[in-house]
C-alpha cells in the first residue's frame, strides 16, 4: 500500500509539475494544467494513477482550506470600503447570471428544473484562482477596474456555502433525504455558527495569542491547521458543510493581529491539496462521453460565455462604468470556475445529475476557461480606453530619473523640490489633468497615468530607480500594493504618505521604508507657534514637544501591535499624558 501511494503520489506531481509550467507558460493558468494532468495519468488515457475517489475525498480538504482563507480576507475594514461592489455588483451578478444560466441549461440540455439549477447556480461563478493571477500581472488588481472585479470574485466565493446548501435541499439522496428536516438543518446551523463564534472569541484568539508569544512558528501552522480541521469536523458531525465550518472560523481571526502570519502559514497547504483537488477531477472526467458530444461542450461552453459576458456588462453599464471598461469586466468573468467542479460532485452525490452530465459540464467549464486569456488578448485593442482625460499629455517614460514621486499635489511639491534641490533626478506622475497643466507653467514636466499601476511604474522607469515615493492624497496606498512594489522592484526603497495615523496602524508590515503621517509636523510646529504666542518661554516648549513625541510614539507601538486604532491601553496614555503635563511632570 506505502509502494502504491509513493507510485502515485510521484506520477500525480510529476505530470502535474510539467502541465503546470507548459499551460503556465501559455498563459493559461495552474488550474488547466492540473485538470489536463490529472485526465492523462487517470484510467481513460495512460492509466498511471487510480482510486480518484479516495484522492478526492482527501483533497477536499483543499477547498476548506481555500473557503477558511476567503474568511480570513473578510476583516470588517476591507469589508466596508468595498461594500457597495460586494453586496451590490457582486450579489446582483450571481443572481442574475445564475438565472440566467439555469435557463440556458434547462433549454439546450432539457434537463429537469432541479438539475438545470443544481448546473446553472455553479456555472454563475466565474475562476479566482485564473482571474486574479491575470489582474496581477497586469498590474490592474489595485485600480478601481481590478477592485471591481475583486469584488465580484469575492461575493462568489462568498455564495458557495450557500449554494451548496440549495443543492442540499434538492437532494434526491435516499441517505440525505432520511436525515433531519430542513428546520432542524437550519437550527444546527445557527447553533453552528454562534458556537464557532463563540469559540473564535474566547478560544481561538487566547490561544493564538499564547502561540504568539512563545514564538513558536510551527506551532502557528499546527494551531491553523487544527482551526480549520476541527471547525469542519463540527460541522459535518452536524451534517452541515464542512466549507461553511472553515469559512466562519477564517472570519473570526479576520480582525487578529495574527491573521497576516496564519495565512502565510496555511497557504502553502492550500495550494498543495487544492492542486490534487484538480488534479482528482481530471482522473474523473468520463472523457468518453466527452468524446461522444463534442459540439455540446462547444455549444454549452460558447452560451456560457455569451450569455455571462453580456449580463456582466450590463451590470456594469448599470453601475456607470464606461462600457469598454464593463465589456472587459463582462470577458474576464466569462467563464466558469473551480467551484463548479465542487457543486458538480456535491449535485452528483444528491442524484440530481449522472455521473456523465457532470463530465460534460465540467469539460465546459474547463474549455470555457481555456478561452478567457485568448478572449482578452484578441479583444485588448477594442477594451483599450482612448485617452481622453489626458488629452494630448504625455505618459510616463522611463529618463533614468532615481526618483518616481507618485503624486504632485500639496504634499509631493514639496517632497520634490527637495530632492531636486538635491541634484536628485526625479520623475512625476500624477492624474489631475490641472494640476499637471499649472505644473507645466512653472517648468515642471508631470507625466500623466495612475502611479498605483505596476505596468505604469515600470515604464517610468522603475525597475532603474532608487526611490519611489508615493504622495497621493488620502487613504489610497495599501500594505498589498506596497508588497507588490516591493516585489516588482526589489531595489527601490519605498516611502508612503499616511493620511493619519489609521493609515499607519494599516501599513503595518509592510516593507515600506518608511511611513510618514502628513500633517504630524506642521501640527507640531503650529502647536509651537501657539504657545510662543502666549509668552509660554521656548524651554518649556521643547519640554512639551518632546514630551508628546515620546508618548505619540509608544501609543503608536500599541496600536501597532494590536491593530487596534481605539485600543484602551491607547486612550490611557491620552490621559496620562493629560495629568502629567498639567501636574508639570
Amino acid at each position: 500500500m506505502t509502494e502504491s501511494l509513493l507510485i502515485d503520489g510521484a506520477a500525480l506531481g510529476g505530470f502535474g509539475l510539467l502541465f503546470v509550467l507548459i499551460f503556465r507558460r501559455l498563459g493559461l493558468g495552474a488550474t488547466l494544467g492540473y485538470l489536463v494532468a490529472g485526465a492523462v495519468v487517470g484510467p481513460q488515457v495512460l492509466g498511471l494513477v487510480g482510486d480518484a475517489d479516495q484522492k478526492i475525498g482527501v483533497a477536499e480538504l483543499g477547498i476548506t482550506l481555500l473557503l477558511f482563507i476567503v474568511g480570513l480576507e473578510l476583516n470588517p475594514s476591507r469589508l466596508w470600503s468595498l461594500r457597495k461592489e460586494i453586496f451590490g455588483l457582486g450579489l446582483m451578478q450571481v443572481i442574475t447570471c445564475g438565472i440566467a444560466v439555469t435557463g440556458v441549461v434547462w433549454l439546450i440540455a432539457r434537463f429537469s428544473l432541479a438539475a438545470s439549477l443544481a448546473l446553472g447556480l455553479p456555472l454563475a461563478l466565474s475562476s479566482t484562482a485564473q482571474v486574479l493571477p491575470m489582474l496581477q500581472s497586469a498590474g490592474r488588481l489595485r485600480t478601481p477596474f481590478g477592485e471591481r472585479a475583486f469584488s465580484i470574485l469575492l461575493f462568489q466565493d462568498l455564495s458557495i456555502v450557500p449554494l451548496i446548501t440549495i443543492v442540499t435541499v434538492l437532494s434526491r439522496n435516499p441517505a440525505d433525504a432520511n436525515g433531519p428536516p430542513g428546520w432542524q438543518l437550519f437550527l444546527y446551523t445557527v447553533l453552528a455558527i454562534t458556537g464557532l463564534v463563540l469559540a473564535g472569541r474566547y478560544l481561538l484568539r487566547p490561544m493564538f495569542r499564547a502561540i504568539g508569544n512563545l514564538g513558536e512558528r510551527e506551532m502557528f501552522v499546527f494551531a491553523a491547521l487544527f482551526t480549520v480541521v476541527a471547525a469542519a469536523a463540527i460541522m459535518e458531525s452536524l451534517g452541515l458543510s464542512t466549507a461553511l465550518g472553515a469559512f466562519v472560523a477564517g472570519v473570526m481571526l479576520a480582525d487578529s493581529p495574527y491573521r497576516h502570519e496564519i495565512e502565510t502559514d496555511v497557504e502553502p497547504f492550500r495550494s498543495i491539496l487544492l492542486g490534487l483537488f484538480f488534479l482528482a477531477i481530471g482522473m474523473m472526467l468520463d472523457l468518453h462521453a466527452i468524446a461522444a458530444r463534442p459540439l455540446f461542450v462547444v455549444g454549452m461552453a460558447l452560451a456560457l460565455i455569451v450569455t455571462k459576458a453580456a449580463i456582466m456588462m450590463g451590470i456594469g453599464l448599470l453601475f456607470r462604468m464606461r462600457w469598454r471598461e464593463a465589456f472587459a469586466l463582462g470577458l474576464l468573468l466569462s467563464q466558469g470556475g473551480e467551484f463548479g467542479f465542487v457543486l458538480f460532485a456535491q449535485a452528483q452525490h444528491a442524484y440530481l445529475i449522472a455521473p456523465e452530465a457532470a463530465s460534460l459540464f465540467g469539460a465546459v467549464v474547463t474549455l470555457s476557461m481555456a478561452t478567457t486569456p485568448f478572449l482578452m488578448a484578441i479583444t485588448k485593442r477594442l477594451r483599450t480606453e482612448p485617452v481622453v482625460d489626458g488629452g494630448d499629455r504625455e505618459g510616463p517614460r522611463s529618463d533614468g530619473a532615481n526618483a518616481l514621486i507618485v503624486g504632485y499635489g500639496r504634499f509631493g511639491q514639496t517632497v520634490a523640490q527637495m530632492l531636486i534641490a538635491q541634484g536628485i533626478p526625479v520623475t512625476l506622475i500624477d492624474t489631475d489633468i490641472e494640476m499637471i497643466d499649472v505644473a507645466g507653467e512653472f517648468g515642471a514636466k508631470v507625466y500623466y497615468g495612475d502611479g498605483t499601476r505596476l505596468d505604469l511604474l515600470r515604464q517610468a522607469g522603475a525597475g532603474e530607480a532608487e526611490l519611489i515615493l508615493f504622495c497621493i492624497d488620502q487613504d489610497q496606498v495599501t500594505t498589498d500594493l506596497v508588497e507588490a512594489v516591493h516585489t516588482a522592484f526589489p531595489n527601490a526603497k519605498v516611502f508612503v504618505r499616511a493620511y493619519d495615523r489609521r493609515s499607519l496602524i494599516k501599513l503595518k508590515g509592510s516593507p515600506a521604508t518608511a511611513v510618514v503621517r502628513e500633517v504630524l509636523e506642521s501640527a507640531v510646529k503650529m502647536a509651537r507657534l501657539a504657545m510662543a504666542s502666549i509668552e509660554i518661554d521656548e524651554e518649556e516648549i521643547n519640554r512639551s514637544e518632546a514630551h508628546y513625541r515620546a508618548r505619540d510614539k509608544e501609543r503608536l507601538r500599541v496600536q501597532l501591535d494590536t491593530g487596534n486604532f481605539r485600543d484602551e491601553a491607547a486612550r490611557m496614555m491620552v490621559q496620562d499624558t493629560r495629568e502629567e503635563l498639567r501636574e508639570g511632570g
